[in-house]
């Protein structure tokens, strides 16, 4: 759909606020022309007329009178174009999160996430002058010099046709240098989101860009890519300069043939005063509209060029979206079979599949381990169980029910996941335990935190529960933040249980203090755990390996270390404490 489109059909979506603002701004206009009408005969009662304070009080009053609405009505236009931009921007604001969930983590974590930021935040933002000052001023530069027409061709025709001939130069300066403007504020918008993600993608691996040597490289490619915004930025201001400049000489030219002709027939004695003086004033207001509809064009620009982005991702195609010949069911609560049946998966861009032909049972209330190289497709299978992606061939089963049939945000409520690496909310640790069921009783937290081995940590932290852990967890270690992930899924008491990899990159003794409070946590679940130590799946129910997006060996522990297969080998060549 056309972007202009598009964003006129935010605006129809809150008519209110920009209808009232045009219609202030136009009442504004017609409030001008009666400043200028109560000025020219005020002068002229004054300086040629010499009047007292008398005879000129009536239209003192009356000038101090239009000069307060005027200010109201120009003030209350742009508080209404705020408050319907304010209410466009929280509805995209809300609609690109909901889908950046929809898409999932195979999304973002393809994208990165400084530019992923500048659409929400600085994309967004960037729209509100297009909204408060682009939009209206389209309505009020055709509005005012219309009504200012209506007044001065009365009074003047000559006047009249020379405002009404000259008016079309200024929009056709503005269409020929507007191009130009709208290409130069693509690209630095371009370079803008290039540079924002570049710049978090350093930040948050600085750690590792120091460890391997590797800071002042990046350093050197952030200069870079400040200085080519740089650059962007200065040719978008070039272009705002021009533009500027071609529409003043255009209006100051226009102005002045009108002040001559004007001055002319007043010195013949062919025009009086007040009118003479009225036309004069009414002419720079006349060229004002459409000047400022030129500076708030390029103010709008950048938004304009955000919106694509925007509006790019907003169409981006969830995989949720596969239509269903009919309604969505709530799954089942109690624990079903899951069966996979000849799943396909290819990751967009990739030519192989990253799971191929999978079939497989996952039994209620079983601990099922899920092993294989980097890259075999383990977490292909788990995404596909979480519904971030959906199967391009074959279906998944749960009970009788085809998964992609139930209701995605009610299948989700059966699951805890426990990732790799979970994610800590800036909030304090209560909060982020509460992250599940925020409603859960104050004796259940307390119980949690108990089986979930965080007393001790509660107990060291200055304000217990309600101290704040920072963003990403930044002021607790990683065993202790996956130690707040068991508690969340303790919390959230899902039937389905999914734990990826929970106790890598831990020492021993860690290792076994979690897999311990796993064992209590998976106490009648049914579990999907991916692991690549084999010495936390030897007790699984059942194990699946997976290699080149196959499954190439399934059973227990005991029956795979009696086949030939990557598990025996894995488990002879690192020893049981060993990666799988």
């Amino acid at each position: 759909m056309n972007l202009d489109r598009r964003l006129l059909q935010l605006i129809r979506q809150y008519p209110w606020p920009f209808g009232l603002s045009v219609l202030l701004g136009t009442i504004g206009g017609g409030l001008l022309i009666a400043q200028a009408f109560l000025l020219s005969r005020l002068i002229d009662a004054i300086f040629l007329k010499h009047s007292g304070l008398n005879g000129i009080l009536s239209l003192l009053t009356m000038f101090a009178a239009v000069s307060i609405l005027r200010a109201v009505a120009n003030w209350s236009s742009q508080e209404q174009a705020n408050k319907g931009s304010l209410k466009i921007k929280q509805q995209l604001h809300e609609q690109l999160l909901n889908k950046i969930a929809d898409l999932g983590p195979t999304y973002t974590f393809s994208t990165q996430s400084g530019a992923l930021a500048a659409k929400i935040i600085k994309g967004v933002e960037s729209l509100d002058p297009y909204f408060t000052h682009f939009i209206p001023q389209v309505f009020l530069s055709v509005l005012l010099p219309l009504s200012i027409l209506a007044v001065v061709f009365p009074t003047d025709m000559i006047t009249g046709l020379i405002l009404l001939l000259t008016a079309p130069l200024i929009p056709v300066f503005m269409i020929l240098i507007g191009k130009a403007a709208q290409n130069a504020t693509k690209k630095q918008w371009e370079t803008l989101s290039r540079m924002s993600g570049s710049f978090l993608d350093v930040l948050q691996g600085m750690t590792t860009l120091k460890l391997f040597g590797r800071s002042r490289a990046r350093v050197r490619k952030i200069s870079e890519i400040s200085e080519a915004f740089r650059h962007a930025t200065m040719k978008v201001l070039k272009v705002a300069f021009l533009s500027s400049l071609a529409l003043e000489l255009v209006g100051t030219i226009s102005t002045a043939i009108i002040a001559v002709e004007i001055g002319l027939r007043l010195l013949e004695g062919s025009m009086a005063f007040a009118s003479a003086f009225f036309l004069l004033l009414l002419t720079p207001d006349f060229y004002l509209p459409l000047r400022q509809l030129g500076t708030k064009f390029h103010a709008g620009m950048e938004g304009v060029s955000a919106a694509n982005d925007i509006f790019s991702l907003l169409e981006s195609k969830s995989p949720q979206e596969t239509p269903a010949p009919y309604p969505r069911s709530k799954p089942a609560v109690s624990l079903q079979h899951i069966r996979f049946e000849n799943v396909r998966f290819s990751y967009a861009g990739d030519q192989r599949f990253a799971l191929q032909n999978i079939s497989c049972d996952i039994e209620p209330g079983k601990l099922t381990a899920v092993i294989g190289p980097s890259g075999s497709g383990k977490t292909t299978f788990i995404n596909l169980l979480l519904r971030f992606i959906e199967p391009q061939e074959g279906s998944i089963m749960y009970g009788s029910t085809e998964l992609g049939m139930l209701d995605r945000k009610e299948w989700r409520k059966l699951i805890s996941w426990i990732p790799q690496h979970p994610y800590l909310f800036n909030a304090t640790l209560r909060e982020n335990i509460l992250l599940a069921d925020p409603n859960t009783s104050e004796e259940t937290v307390t119980e949690t935190v108990e089986i979930s081995r965080l007393d001790p940590l509660v107990r060291s932290l200055p304000q217990g529960l309600d101290t704040p852990v920072g963003e990403g967890g930044a002021k607790i270690s990683g065993g202790e933040a996956q130690r707040i992930s068991f508690a969340r899924a303790f919390i959230k008491k899902a039937p389905i249980l999914i734990l990826d990899e929970p106790t890598s990159h831990t020492d021993p003794i860690l290792e076994k203090e979690l897999i311990e409070t796993m064992n209590t946590l998976v106490a009648g679940k049914t579990t999907i755990l991916i692991a690549h130590r084999l010495s936390t799946v030897k007790n699984a129910d059942r194990i699946l390996v997976f290699d080149k997006g196959n499954i190439v060996q399934s059973g227990t522990h005991i029956s795979l270390l009696q086949a030939d297969g990557y598990y025996r080998n894995a488990l002879s060549s690192f020893g049981e404490g060993g990666p799988a």
